[in-house]
């Protein structure tokens, strides 16, 4: 069994966890494939011995052998994977040292029992839709799709812009607003929620747009189904504007043609069998803790 694992970082006081992970894989017969830029970051402080272990750089070097892939860090860097495992299948466990952790939602402290069910094969694959984008230029290299959400932002301090938008090429409205979500279930929780976007339950076939400060009263989120194309008309007096794909962006002009689709692959994400979409609502945005129940 090879386990890849990837991590944008670690801190000295992660290394006692990372030599617990180490332990656990080589314990339940495992052998570790290191992201490189990780590796070089501890390789000197962990006891590696006469342990069979292996390292890789890209996309490229990931195998039909890989089993599965471990994310330390937070949901970021849960995003930057996507991107290393693309359509291989190859599933994705999230270990949480970032902060709020709703894709990456396996403590540091439950590694053990992550590495046991990895091993015995008693977790849960959920399958997770991603959002693609096409465009008139060259965007976002050889993965053009995300996990979470595609945005259209103006540029610093430049004023609001105006984005006309289209479903299956009929206009749906003009948003005179910062910028314009679209999130995919998965990304429903994250920058969505954060400009009052309604949580979306992960299986539920749609996309979620959502206006960044809109400057109309009525103008609200709107939900529709994920085999529906969303394409956009930019306008502003700005020179450019900032297009964003989960965490990575790349800045457009004003004749950019974007249009945003269902990918046509999905993410494996795992999750311990007593883990479901509900008890991390519950968890993470504290739901049914109000001290009157």
């Amino acid at each position: 069994m090879k386990i890849a694992i990837y991590s944008r970082g670690v801190e000295n006081d992660q290394l006692k966890d990372i030599n617990q992970l180490f332990g656990e894989l080589i314990a339940n017969g495992a052998e570790p494939v290191f992201f490189q830029d990780f590796f070089n970051q501890f390789y000197s402080a962990i006891d590696l011995d006469n342990n069979k272990y292996s390292t890789f750089n890209a996309f490229e070097d990931l195998d039909d052998s890989i089993d599965c892939m471990i994310s330390l860090g937070g949901d970021g860097t849960l995003l930057d994977t996507v991107t290393l495992v693309r359509d291989s299948g190859i599933p994705v466990l999230g270990i949480n040292y970032g902060r709020l952790g709703f894709l990456a939602n396996i403590g540091k402290e439950e590694i053990k029992a992550a590495i046991d069910a990895i091993a015995n094969q008693k977790y849960v694959l959920d399958k997770r839709s991603l959002i693609h984008v096409d465009a008139n230029v060259p965007l976002f290299g050889e993965t053009p799709y995300g996990l979470n959400e595609f945005s259209i932002h103006k540029r610093e301090s430049s004023p609001m812009i105006k984005i006309n938008t289209y479903l299956n090429g009929e206009f749906l409205n003009t948003y005179w607003s910062d910028g314009l979500i679209v999130a995919t279930p998965t990304g429903s929780t994250g920058y969505s929620l954060s400009c009052n976007g309604p949580v979306v339950f992960p299986d539920s076939g749609s996309f979620v747009i959502t206006p960044v400060a809109p400057h109309n009263l009525n103008i609200r989120p709107i939900v529709v189904p994920d085999n529906t194309i969303v394409s956009f008309e930019l306008e502003g007096r700005a020179d450019g504007f900032i297009c964003t794909l989960d965490s990575r962006h790349e800045i457009v002009s004003k004749e950019v043609q974007i249009a945003i689709k269902k990918e046509s692959f999905s993410i494996k994400l795992i999750r311990m069998n007593e883990n479901n979409f509900l008890q991390t609502l519950r968890s993470k945005l504290s739901w049914g803790f109000d001290k009157r129940n």
